[in-house]
Order: structure tokens, then sequence, then C-alpha cells
């Protein structure tokens, strides 16, 4: 018997807002336990919630952005259940009248082709505790608590699990783009839980579903998926039933483990919240915020492509963040060479950025900066190896690049009579390389080169130094 997968992801976004949902304690990461909480997100007697106005417009964008039929009225409802990082005993959520409904993500299939997976449902809420368990006992920390959530609902439209990784990685983009969520798994500010079941292949009932929880990265969704999908075969196919039920991730032991039985809506009690009105969703609102959406990540990969000609992995590259985008696109305004562009963002750009561990949102270095450091490499003026020195000390010192080439005295030697003393000096102190060179290896003309540049500490040009040694050696 075939079966084939069925699987639907629920994603839980922090958004970014200053405060809290639905109070004004702060939402900052990282603060000592218990100390960003007020008797509105405690739940304490007498409180009164008030929505959060930069919240709503952030999870509207989203809903925007995603293609989704925005509700005219919408209402927040009380998630009733138990639970220790819960002080109210009921969670803040929407039922039956969320933000939106509909709408779809497009991703790309291995492929190359493209596939819309259809959102569901898209609500805000608020978030719970977070507990913290010892070895003797377990602690509460309330300062996640009404921390405000946008939970989106996929389609149960997602085949396998490397789809359901383009969708995470898609979304995680888009948000990004939008500026509403740092998307940062190891802070909680992105959570996936995934609904998957196996029916027969071709057909169109659905099978027993599973949800499973405790995946930290968008890989640990794709191993999680797969195992599951191992694990209902083998179950189906010894003719037995699956149960409806949660089950959590190990990464270590790579299987999931039952957690408890499957809820269903109505064990949550769901009733309107008395302390919140209905919501009227204004649309001249909603035109200002679909104005002041930025160009999202498939339009400027379709833009790049036409435009620049970048194609593929390099592609993705560049789109994947915002701020690259918009940081490539500044330089190729003032040095119309995107190729060039592209390798000096990718290849020494990042790798410096990453040495100092800052991101591109918080690069200080000015594109025209940038450019006319490449400029000079461009135009020989400076080598490969002090190009990257001089990019290094940009970036810590925040000097261009003509000063610290000036004090430091970097400038490429491009003279021929210095260069052929230098290849005669090499030549002479490396004779077994020499002989290497003269019985074939040509590698050995590679390592003359790399030892002529140490001795000029960087500053001969390369190029002319392995022509000129080349031309000695063939004599």
């Amino acid at each position: 018997m075939e079966y084939e997968a069925v699987i639907g992801l629920e994603v839980h976004v922090q958004l970014k807002t200053k405060t809290k949902a639905f109070c004004s304690c702060s939402t900052e990461f990282g603060n000592p336990a218990n100390t960003q909480t007020c008797p509105i997100c405690l739940g304490l007697p007498g409180s009164l919630p008030v929505l959060n106005k930069t919240a709503l417009e952030y999870a509207l964008k989203v809903c925007l952005s995603l293609n989704c039929k925005i509700q005219e009225y919408t209402k927040f409802d009380r998630k009733n259940y138990f639970y220790p990082d819960l002080p109210k005993n009921y969670q803040i959520s929407q039922y039956d009248l969320p933000l939106a409904l509909g709408g779809f993500l497009e991703i790309e299939l291995e492929t190359g082709d493209r596939k819309k997976i259809g959102i569901h449902r898209i609500h805000l809420e608020e978030d719970a505790g977070k507990l913290i368990h010892t070895q003797d006992k377990s602690l509460v920390d309330f300062n996640r608590c009404g921390i405000p959530l946008l939970e989106i609902v996929s389609e149960p439209e997602i085949a396998n699990p490397q789809e359901a990784y383009q969708y995470l990685i898609s979304l995680k983009e888009l948000l990004k783009y939008l500026d509403v969520s740092d998307c940062d798994m190891e802070k909680g500010s992105l959570r996936c839980d995934a609904n998957i079941s196996l029916r027969k292949k071709g057909s169109l009932s659905l099978g027993t579903k599973i949800e499973l929880k405790n995946m930290n990265s968008f890989k640990a969704v794709r191993d999680a998926l797969s195992y599951e999908i191992y694990r209902q075969k083998l179950v189906l196919q010894k003719r037995k039933r699956l149960s409806q039920e949660t089950r959590l991730w190990d990464p270590k032991k790579e299987k999931t483990f039952p957690m408890r039985r499957k809820e269903e809506a109505q064990d949550y009690r769901y009733f309107p919240d008395p302390d919140l009105p209905v919501f009227v969703i204004d649309k001249e609102k909603l035109k200002m915020l679909k104005a002041s959406l930025p160009e999202l990540p498939f339009e400027k990969k379709m833009r790049f492509l036409k435009e620049y000609g970048i194609t593929g992995s390099e592609l993705d590259f560049i789109v994947s963040e915002r701020q690259i985008a918009d940081y490539f696109e500044a330089c190729v305004k003032i040095y119309p060479k995107p190729k060039t562009i592209f390798n000096w963002i990718a290849g020494p750009l990042v790798s410096e950025l990453n040495e100092l561990k800052i991101s591109f949102r918080e690069l200080k270095l000015n594109p025209s900066d940038f450019i006319e450091l490449i400029r000079m490499f461009e135009d020989k003026k400076l080598s490969n190896i002090v190009a990257k020195e001089v990019l290094k000390e940009m970036l810590r010192t925040e000097k261009k690049a003509n000063q610290i080439v000036e004090e430091k005295g970097l400038l490429q030697i491009s003279d021929k009579d210095i260069l052929s003393k230098l290849a005669w000096e090499v030549i002479s102190e490396n004779p077994v390389a020499v002989s290497d060179y003269r019985s074939g290896k040509i590698n050995a003309l590679m390592f003359l080169v790399g030892q002529a540049m140490k001795k000029m500490k960087g500053k001969a040009d390369p190029k002319l130094l392995q022509v000129i040694l080349k031309e000695i050696l063939d004599k």
C-alpha cells in the first residue's frame, strides 16, 4: 500500500512591538525574571486589557502580504485552560472571528517550479509565560506573558517535509521584509507546530491527524516530519490504528514521543472576552497599510533577475534579507557592476561581519565608501589580500579606504623592475620549488608567487608577478 503525507503548519510569530499586546509592559528580551509584569498581564482582579495599536497594524500588514481576506469585524475570545505559566487560567486569543481568512504563500520547489500553499486563517493572541525546570523544582517567569503573537495557520496542502521547510524559509523571509518580527527562534520569536496525517495515495479523505511540538529550528521541523512519516507508515502497514495525539520531537534521539491526547476546540471552552469590544477594521486604514508595504521577496527576486541578471543561489542570497538587497542595490547604483558587487558582498564583507558578529542591519559602512574600496581593487591599486585587510580596518575603525591606504602605505606595487628583482630573489631562495616547476609541477609557480607576496607584505601585483616569474623560469 502506498501512502502520501498531508501536512499543515501552525506558526506563532512574536511581533516586535515595544510593549505587550494588552498592557504597557516592556517586551525587551533577556531582562531578570518577573520584572516586566503588571496587574493586566498577570490577570489580577479589576485590571482591564487595552489592545496594542501597533500589534494590530503589524498583524494586518502580514495578512495583506499573504493575500488574505481581512474580516470587516474581529473580536477576542478567552481560551480557557490551566497551566502554571498562564496566570489568568485563560489566554486572550481569537476563535470564530479571526483577523483574516484565506490567502496563500508562494514557495519555490526543488524542481524550480512554484507552488501556492493556502493560508487557512491568521489571528492575534497573547503569549504565555515560560517554565524553567531545574533538578528539583520548576520556576515560572511571567515576563513573556502578554507578548503579542500572530498565529498563521496553513491549509493542509504541504506534501512533504522539504516543502514544509521551504514554506518556513519563505514565510520568515517575508516577515523580516515587513520588519514586524526578528524571527529569532532561539529567543522564541518564531515557533512552529506541525500537523501531519497519512492517507492512501490518491485518496481525498484525511487520515488521523498527529500534532508535533518542541521543534526549535526549521531543520528540526523537517526531521520530525520525516520521522513521523516513517513511524506512521509502519503502524498502518501492520493494519493498526493511529491515535489522534500530540507528540514531542526529541532531537537527540531523532524520534517523536507521545505527550498528550489532542485537544479539540470545545475542550478550551472559548467565549468572547467581555473586557474587549468587537473591532471594526477600517477600509481606509487598510489602504494606507497596503500602500506602506515594501517590495516583497518574490517581487524583488523577479526584478533583480530581470535588471541585474542574478540567478540561482546568488539571487536567493541577495534577496534573503531586505538589508542585504537594499545595500546591494545602493552599491549597484553607484558602480553598475552587479556581479562584482555580489562577489564582494557575499565573500569578504559577509566573512568580516561574521567575524565581528554583527548583522547587515548593524552595518555602518556606507555603500559609497565600500564602492571606493572595490574601485581601488579593480584599478589594481590594491592586491586582493591588501583590499581584504583594508575592508577589515574600515569596519573596525569606520575610516575610508583611501585614508587607511595612505596611512599604512598599502598601494599595490606594479613596477616591473622592482618585481623582477623580487622574482630573482625568490627563485634563488627556493631551489626545490624551481626544480619542481621545471619537472612539470605547475603548482610550484604559485608557491613562488606566495613567497614573493609574503616578502612584499601583500603589496605586489600578483598577476604581473606570476607573469615575470614564469618568464624567468621558462628561460
